[in-house]
């Protein structure tokens, strides 16, 4: 039996790396999934092993900057499967490494669109959905970076900053009516965003081992237990927290 029997999930951001491993970890766990992702294709990918692997998955394409698509999205979960318990908020838009006053201001605007305007429309259309159900769980994806800072991520870090108090606030709008909502602050992993970066500059790798000691990089999968057990009845108690899975990153 798994943890999350007869749920109800979607990923957002599933067509690789992180929210691929969510999506088909909470199938594994017995969830149906809705996979969400701006790459159709990538998003196929994941429903076709989902598929091959005994799950029951469904394609969402969506662009979590547009309320309309996470309407849709969410719509669709009902419309398939009858409701909404769990939710992974991980898309993200990626601007790569730069000082601030080099960003264009384009990158900004659609950075905070997806990265953190897109967790707000998410959930406020997921905890909706839930509220029909009688509750769910919500994770939404930080990162171990939330409680340190790097430069030339003033983009990413502004955004993750925001999700935790985000989360937090959310938790506490709905901790009586049964929706848990929490963060997942995952470390390195490798993912393919990491293996391009490394292909581009491959002493990127030693400065990221040198600030993880654990002294290797997670694989998604291992991230993605998190999040599972977060959406799990073994978390009820877990309320506004942010969990961080970065092979003691944040200690340094």
């Amino acid at each position: 039996m798994g943890l999350l029997d007869g749920k109800v999930a979607l990923v957002t951001g599933s067509g690789r790396g992180l929210g691929r491993a969510c999506a088909q970890t909470f199938a594994r766990e017995g969830a149906k999934v809705v996979v969400a992702t701006l790459t159709p294709g990538n998003g196929e990918e994941t429903v076709r092993l989902i598929s091959e692997a005994g799950g029951d998955a469904v394609l969402a394409r969506t662009d979590v900057a547009k309320s309309a698509d996470v309407q849709a999205m969410v719509q669709t979960a009902v419309d398939t499967y009858g409701g909404l318990d769990c939710a992974v908020n991980n898309a993200v838009h990626n601007v790569g490494p730069r000082p601030l006053a080099e960003i264009p201001e384009e990158d900004w605007h659609r950075s905070m669109a997806v990265n953190l305007t897109g967790v707000f429309l998410c959930m406020k259309y997921e905890v909706r959905a839930m509220l029909q159900r009688g509750g769910g769980a919500i994770v939404n994806v930080g990162s171990g970076n939330e409680f340190s800072a790097r430069g030339g991520l003033s983009w990413y870090l502004a955004a993750k900053h925001g999700i935790l108090g985000l989360t937090k606030c959310a938790a506490l709008d709905y901790a009586t009516r049964g929706i848990r909502i929490n963060a997942l602050g995952p470390g390195v992993m490798w993912t393919p965003a990491l293996r391009e970066a490394a292909a581009n500059d491959p002493t990127h790798l030693d400065q990221l081992m040198s600030i993880t000691p654990a002294h290797r990089f997670a694989e998604p999968e291992e991230v993605a237990e998190a999040a599972v057990w977060l959406c799990s009845n073994k978390a009820s108690f877990v309320l506004g927290h942010t969990l961080v899975a970065d092979g003691g990153a944040v200690l340094g």
